[in-house]
């Protein structure tokens, strides 16, 4: 009988408990935040934009991160 080698083969509840992934999704999660607070504090022009730009990053860190966890 040949044993099967399961040195190369990744744990997936490992890999899932990574803290790399849960620290990406508290920056991003920070992130996003910062953008929703400065859509309350400025009062120059382009401020929409600006933190819209900044909450969709946050969102996409954190949603990539989730994936990540899921695959």
């Amino acid at each position: 009988m040949e044993m099967e080698d399961t040195s190369n083969n990744t744990n997936p509840t490992a890999e899932a408990n990574n803290t790399s992934h849960y620290t990406t999704i508290t920056i991003g999660i920070v992130i996003g935040l910062i953008g929703i607070f400065l859509r309350f504090t400025g009062t120059w022009p382009m401020i929409d934009i600006v933190s819209n730009v900044i909450w969709v990053v946050g969102i996409v860190i954190c949603l990539r991160s989730v994936l990540r966890i899921l695959k």
